[in-house]
């Protein structure tokens, strides 16, 4: 921030140098180290505080409520029965305890409805909630879900066990020790003596249930057995009526022998049907080849035949020997060659009726041999029958026999399974061994409410420090020019410090004397910002406008007029917000006609121009219905009257992201001023708005921050907080 004094002559030059951001060090307010930690926690002190506030008054009303809480624990072993172990297989059961089951065991509902009744735990108001006193908390819970439903909740029955059974459980723990078969057994209450009785009593009452369960376990199966084994007899005596009534129905031969007998015979029959087949064979060849024969002479020396016909081949077989002799010796017409043929003749007759007599008595046997062989055919064939009826009754009979004996063998295991229920039943459940009865205990568990409240105190604090650095990291505002660096063609203003209410509302403290001198000097300093910017002179006319509304662009406006008048300077202050303009109510001015009349042709400039007694002329903005005829267009000529009477022109416009007209006054005004609020302007909106207000004539745009808190800023890690240290506070402050 530059401090300066305006020369009265405002055409005096200034050096032409300009504060730009982009010869500075770039410091971001999110490059986090040690340092921006510290600051950031310095300006959210009352955000912290207040977070903090608010968990710590929660935090005392509930450590305030804690009632002491004592805790007893019992520690015991669950056995299996030693005498199981050592018994037979069968004469009860041997698979060990599991751990686990009976720790479910012993959180049974069963179990929990005992120890209520015996210990009385219902008239204990921790426990039953219909004696407990409705706390505030649990009345307003009740109201908010009353506005959600409209039915009525039912209170809790003074003498029902069922509120009482999830606050039981709430207070006892049941738990094994690692991986052992340790199983310990805590309550928490708060009476001590209470604390203690619960596991113990619960342990009793455990071995009574697993004694009375277990006797009623085995009575059940044991009349089960009874009754299974009943209906096995029945079945078992059926199966054997059946064997034996198939084995008399059927006449099923059981006697070896006489199976035996039946192979034999059918062997025998089957060896008597081939050799007839093979006498048969031959008869149908001997047949054959005595029929197809054409000298039987010749054929029956292969055959075997009967001896008569045999010498009847051999006497003829000489004769023709004999014959051939006599030829060879006597010739063919010799007496005894004549004879000799006859002879040869005859003993041929003879031989082939002897072979026909043959050959008929061999086709008799080979008739008798095809009945013969029928008979034995039918024979062995009733045979076979017989045997398969035999083996398919002794496969049934087989059968039956098996169904009897498997019968008999579950009758058998069902008797040795109720023989093993009767040991059993002689045998105890389980062997209980307590390591460490539950005591009394002398103090209250847990911590006490002082280590509470340290606690709750550092998470409030915490909760509160975190919750700081996401609302600052979520802030996205415009706080410092560091912020703008990126943006091209701006020239920095300076920052215009926050004035306090009194002074901002308070129009004779305007005009008058502003009891804070760092105001004043940084509306000094953005005159000397624009000066520079223009040349080393004043602009002959200024546009002040901002991206959003409420951001003391106003406030800013009608600052620098007083500041140029009270140096002497002529200024004419326009209020170019044609709808919502306000600086009317400052200056009082009780003209009936202003800029909207003007610009709409109703009147001329001289009937809008009111001269205030602090030597600034201003122009209202009129009736805001006629802005829609407005001509933008005229403002030149307001522009180019004050130019020729030497003044000023400060135009308070209406928003950039509000208003067009805005865009033709920056068009035609010589400079303009931006103001952008600190810690409300969104860096989004900033740019977007100075990107609008850029235009072939307004090559830069001037920037100021309006509404600093120089306390906040000075706590920030920007460059420009300097300007906010508590050493230049202090200069600034009135005496």
């Amino acid at each position: 921030m530059t401090i300066s004094t305006i020369p009265p002559d405002r055409n005096t030059s200034l050096s032409s140098m300009r504060y730009d951001p982009r010869f500075q060090i770039e410091t971001r307010s999110d490059d986090f180290d040690l340092t921006s930690g510290l600051r950031l926690i310095r300006r959210r002190m009352v955000m912290i505080v207040a977070i903090i506030t608010l968990f710590m008054t929660i935090a005392a009303v509930m450590v305030s409520g804690l009632k002491p809480s004592f805790h007893a624990e019992s520690r015991l072993i669950i056995h299996t029965p030693l005498a199981t172990k050592l018994g037979p297989e069968d004469s009860g059961r041997n698979d060990p305890l599991d751990a686990t089951s009976e720790t479910e065991r012993l959180l049974s509902r069963s179990i929990a409805e005992r120890v209520i009744r015996d210990l009385r735990l219902d008239e204990w108001p921790e426990f039953n909630p219909a004696l407990q006193e409705t706390s505030l908390i649990d009345r307003i819970r009740a109201m908010l879900r009353g506005l959600v439903d409209r039915e009525k909740p039912s209170s809790p029955a003074r003498n029902s066990i069922e509120p009482i059974i999830p606050k039981y459980y709430k207070a006892l723990r049941v738990w094994r020790d690692g991986q052992g078969d340790v199983i310990q057994i805590g309550f928490d209450a708060s009476d001590p003596q209470l604390a203690a009785s619960v596991p113990n009593r619960l342990i009793s009452i455990y071995l009574e249930e697993r004694k009375d369960g277990l006797r009623g376990r085995l009575d059940a199966a044991e009349e089960w057995v009874l009754q299974r084994i009943a209906e096995q007899k029945d079945r078992a005596a059926a199966a054997r009526d059946a064997a034996d009534q198939y084995q008399k129905t059927m006449d099923v031969v059981s006697n070896d022998n006489d199976q035996v007998e039946q192979i034999k015979s059918i062997m025998e029959l089957g060896e008597r049907q081939t050799k007839i087949e093979q006498s048969r064979t031959e008869a149908r060849a001997t047949i054959s080849a005595l029929e197809a024969a054409d000298d039987l002479s010749l054929t029956l020396q292969n055959m075997v035949i009967p001896d008569s016909i045999g010498a009847m081949q051999r006497e003829l077989r000489a004769q023709e020997q004999d014959l051939e002799r006599l030829l060879e010796t006597y010739g063919n017409t010799a007496e005894a060659v004549v004879d000799m043929r006859a002879k040869i003749v005859k003993s041929r007759t003879d031989l082939k009726l002897a072979t026909d007599r043959y050959l008929q008595s061999i086709r008799s046997k080979l008739a008798a041999l095809d009945h013969e062989g029928d008979v034995v055919r039918s024979a062995l064939a009733a045979a076979h029958e017989k045997r398969a009826r035999s083996a398919l009754a002794q496969t049934e009979l087989a059968r039956l026999q098996r169904m009897a004996e498997k019968e008999q063998t579950a009758l058998d295991k069902l008797e040795e399974q109720r023989r093993g229920l009767a040991a059993q039943a002689m045998l105890p459940g389980a062997e209980l061994e307590v390591l460490s009865p539950a005591a009394v205990p002398l103090a209250p568990q847990g911590r006490g409410r002082l280590f509470y409240l340290v606690g709750a105190l550092l998470a409030s604090i915490s909760i509160a420090v975190t919750a700081a650095f996401v609302v600052e990291m979520l802030d996205n505002s415009v706080r410092s020019f560091d912020q703008m660096a990126g943006i091209p063609r701006i020239v920095p203003a300076g920052f215009i410090p926050r004035l306090k209410r009194r002074d901002r509302g308070d129009p004779s403290m305007l005009f008058g004397y502003i009891r804070d001198g760092m105001f004043d000097e940084a509306i000094r300093s953005v005159i000397t910002s624009l000066k520079q910017s223009n040349g080393g002179k004043l602009p002959n006319s200024i546009v002040v406008t901002s991206a959003h509304s409420g951001e003391g662009k106003s406030l800013v406006a009608r600052s620098l007029a007083i500041d140029l008048a009270a140096n002497g300077i002529p200024v004419l202050l326009v209020d170019g917000d044609l709808r919502h303009g306000h600086l009317d109510s400052f200056f009082r001015s009780e003209l009936q006609q202003g800029l909207n009349e003007f610009l709409c042709g109703q009147a001329g400039i001289r009937d809008i121009i009111d001269h205030h007694p602090s030597g600034i002329d201003f122009i209202p903005a009129g009736n805001a219905t006629l802005h829609r005829r407005a001509r933008m267009t005229d403002a030149a000529d307001i522009i180019s009257m004050a130019a020729s009477l030497g003044q000023v022109v400060i135009f308070d416009s209406a928003p950039v992201l509000a208003s067009a007209d805005t865009m033709h006054l920056t068009a035609l005004a010589e400079r303009t001023l931006v103001v952008v609020k600190w810690g409300k302007t969104s860096r989004r909106a900033a740019e977007f708005c100075l990107h609008q207000l850029r235009t072939a004539r307004n090559t830069e745009l001037c920037v100021a921050i309006n509404n600093v808190n120089p306390k906040q800023h000075a706590r920030y890690n920007f460059s420009d907080s300097e300007l906010f240290v508590k050493s230049l506070r202090k200069y600034h402050e009135f005496t």
